[in-house]
């Protein structure tokens, strides 16, 4: 029987845009130099090597620069997704600011593109039980999935007990999205990340791997993702930023390229369209 081919993503921001930098950044990004171009073509070669397709989910306003980065992405044979324009978390937004970002996103993707632009992440995986209304926008708009809840308890983002692999979930009136969240594993303290990540860097690589022959074990891929900035050990550092946020984007970045390698090396790997099913006109082959 052919090995079940799991879920590989990235989320495309510049290194300085992570929420926990915000109180540290905000009103400045201006005064930080652009690295996400070299990142994300750094990681696009690592993939080519490896064969491995993927989901790109892009912030715009880390693209809105650089807009040869995403023509260059859907070239390489990537899914091109939204991780909305801004990187304000979904809890932060009203409805109306929410479906403005997300078009102003969409719009720009699939012009760059010239493809369907079908998923979306949420910037901090902020789809909570307080932004949970964000769904139905998503449908709404005709997005085919998201991938933004994480069924763990965390200080930022996550909904304890929603699903953990991809399936539809209902959104009222009888419909449903498809929810794709990230990889997490079974403990006896509760449900823990283990897709990519401060999870990803901080343990040892069978935390990862594990998580996936349990998914794969019960027919399911597992989602794993990762952000362009994890492997720019180089990069410089924001002052000012709490010990804790500065412990979490930094912790495992000098090993973080050599693991990636090696989970490349061990699994098959797909983006959302090519291993879910594609999702509209457009969408990248398997």
């Amino acid at each position: 029987m052919e090995a079940i081919r799991n879920i590989l993503t990235f989320d495309v921001e510049e290194y300085f845009q992570v929420s926990g930098f915000a109180g540290a950044v905000r009103g400045r990004e201006a005064s930080f130099a652009s690295r996400v171009v070299p990142q994300t073509l750094r990681v696009l070669d690592l993939l080519a090597e490896h064969g491995a397709r993927a989901t790109f989910f892009v912030l715009g306003s880390a693209a809105r620069g650089c807009p040869d980065l995403v023509r260059e992405i859907s070239r390489r044979g990537h899914e091109v997704a939204s991780h909305g324009f801004a990187h304000e978390c979904v809890y932060d937004h009203s409805p109306a600011e929410f479906i403005a970002d997300l078009r102003r996103s969409r719009e720009f993707l699939e012009a760059l593109s010239d493809t369907a632009v079908c998923g979306y992440r949420a910037p901090s995986f902020s789809i909570t039980h307080r932004s949970r209304w964000a769904l139905r926008i998503l449908a709404d708009e005709g997005f085919a999935y998201d991938s933004s809840i994480v069924p763990i308890r965390h200080d930022r983002y996550g909904i304890p007990g929603a699903i953990s692999h991809p399936a539809p979930m209902e959104i009222g009136d009888g419909r449903s999205i498809l929810e794709a969240p990230p990889l997490t594993r079974a403990t006896p303290f509760g449900r823990m990340g283990a897709g990519g990540g401060g999870w990803f860097r901080l343990f040892p690589l069978w935390w990862t791997t594990g998580a996936l022959r349990r998914a794969n074990a019960v027919g399911q891929p597992g989602v794993v993702y990762f952000h362009p900035w994890e492997f720019d050990p180089g990069q410089p550092r924001v002052r000012g930023v709490p010990a804790l946020a500065r412990f979490r984007h930094r912790v495992g970045l000098d090993g973080a390229e050599a693991k990636l390698r090696r989970l490349l090396s061990e699994g098959r790997f797909g983006s959302m369209a090519g291993v879910l099913g594609p999702f509209g006109p457009g969408s990248p082959s398997p």
